[in-house]
């Protein structure tokens, strides 16, 4: 059965520019994402770099990842950055107690995490240390890294083989306060932000940009709290220094059951429905967020980001349970479809956001399996979304889909979203009906435009995953489309996603 959407897009109407940060991922000392996934040590029999696994870095490339962020997480708060610089056999190892409760060689730190920034050729995200470290371990941290004469950091630096300061635009001011972060109120919390930012200084030519730990999915109460006291210290300040730039908040996908507490890959229609209807949800979220902020903040000073996305399973039998590692099927895809739908609808407060996690762990875009590597279909999205980066949002609009019932409420099955940059337009489309495909007719307005190139990612079934078995059971293929009556005219299989690449007159 064949059901009908219909949508517009304005192709001259050009709104905010949608930040390519928005498409940052995240990479903490958790389960197989450092070690075992990005790291493999310099002796590996897997191809490697200085110790970084090769086939990753090169999938990652692909993708143009615009930002990483390290150590954590939960674990961002337990980690002490002195213990990972210098000689490797002289590292202390550590205990991972927030995830499997493994100890760690600490081989991995800051050079090889900044090497591996180096050959993603990415920017840096780097989380400091507020739950159990202190303002001078930050401080002294963003000196190591960021500055070049003689001071005592910038000398140990180079004692450790580095001469050279790197870029390091963004800094976590700790994470998750209010649970693994240190169970902090939020006035407590914003006026340690406030004194840590204080301590962190540009060197050189870094610029800082320092975003506050914020919300749980939707405590406004916690945002509205950060953006009040960032607006009056600003305010309140001589030398006009913001004590931060950005706050975050954290947004986690399930069926609404709670995370951890269903399979990735075995689930009804049902589950599937509500799990889509969770993934709509963070725009209420959003938008929630954003009205708060912009209370206090009408000139948009202070940008939102999401540092933590995407869905939860329950970790894959026969795996460490601490170790969270998932399967990711197209269910997993079209969460992330909707999600860079609404990221785009707010692209003028929403400065960057970053899925949780790259490698081996939650909604990861690759799975490693000895020395195979799997493409998620979660890789895919980004890949083929990869064009949105830096572009202008354009107004789109989806003016009839059909839809269905789920968790309570009218679930839409049609999303979108458009922009454009350099005389091209990307529109993507996510289709959530397990059953029917869907035409959806678009009237481009404004200026003409012509089909380059369209693709669909989909499969026989939702459940339907990549392994090192079947690494291509979920890829991008071609996608026919069709001018009819002045509207474009994009079939949809059942439970797809899917970009056309527009060349406009």
């Amino acid at each position: 059965m064949t059901s009908s959407a219909r949508a517009v897009i304005d192709l001259d109407v050009v709104g905010d520019r949608i930040s390519r940060h928005i498409y940052g991922h995240f990479a903490e000392h958790l389960g197989r994402c450092i070690y075992d996934g990005f790291w493999v040590g310099e002796n590996s029999s897997i191809a490697n770099i200085r110790g970084i696994r090769t086939d990753i870095v090169d999938a990652l490339r692909a993708l143009d990842i615009p930002n990483l962020r390290w150590p954590g997480g939960c674990f961002a708060d337990t980690y002490h950055w002195r213990d990972g610089i210098g000689p490797r056999e002289q590292r202390p190892k550590i205990a991972n107690t927030n995830w499997g409760d493994v100890v760690e060689s600490n081989h991995f730190g800051t050079h090889e995490f900044m090497d591996l920034c180096d050959l993603l050729g990415t920017e840096a995200y780097v989380n400091g240390n507020v739950g159990s470290g202190t303002v001078q371990e930050m401080s002294e941290w963003v000196e190591y890294l960021t500055r070049d004469d003689d001071s005592p950091m910038a000398r140990l630096r180079r004692e450790n083989g580095r001469d050279e300061p790197w870029r390091v635009p963004f800094w976590g001011i700790g994470n998750e306060p209010w649970g693994c972060g240190g169970n902090l109120s939020p006035e407590f919390y914003a006026e340690e932000a406030r004194r840590y930012a204080t301590y962190c200084h540009d060197h050189g030519e870094n610029r800082l940009t320092l975003i506050a730990a914020g919300a749980n999915e939707d405590d406004f109460e916690w945002t509205r709290v950060l953006v009040k006291t960032l607006v009056e210290s600003h305010a309140a300040n001589l030398y006009d220094k913001h004590p931060y730039q950005a706050i975050s908040f954290h947004y986690y996908t399930h069926t609404g059951s709670g995370i951890n507490r269903e399979d990735a890959t075995t689930f009804t229609d049902e589950q599937f429905y509500d799990t889509m209807a969770y993934a709509r949800d963070f725009e209420r979220v959003v938008r929630g967020h954003v009205a708060v902020m912009d209370s206090y903040d009408p000139e948009n000073r202070v940008s939102l980001v999401c540092d933590e996305w995407g869905t939860w399973w329950n970790a894959e039998k026969g795996t460490n349970p601490g170790f969270l590692f998932q399967q990711n099927t197209i269910r997993d895809a079209l969460v992330a479809g909707i999600h860079f739908d609404i990221f785009h609808r707010y692209a003028r407060r929403i400065s960057m956001a970053n899925i949780a996690q790259t490698v081996n762990v939650l909604q990861a875009m690759i799975l490693t399996d000895g020395d195979k590597l799997v493409l998620t279909p979660t890789y895919h999205v980004f890949e083929m979304n990869k064009g949105h980066q830096d572009a202008r949002a354009l107004a789109a609009h989806v003016l009839d889909a059909p839809a269905t019932t789920a968790r309570g409420g009218e679930l839409p099955l049609v999303s979108m979203s458009a922009s454009t940059k350099e005389g091209a337009a990307l529109i993507s489309l996510t289709h959530l009906s397990t059953e029917d495909e869907c035409e959806v007719r678009i009237d481009l307005r404004g200026c003409g435009a012509r089909v380059t190139r369209a693709r669909v990612l989909g499969a026989d079934s939702a459940t339907t995953y990549n392994d090192a078995d079947v690494p291509d059971r979920v890829e991008p293929r071609p996608l026919t489309t069709a001018f009819e009556g002045g509207e474009l005219v994009v079939t949809m299989p059942p439970h797809s996603f899917a970009t056309v690449e527009l060349a406009l007159d």
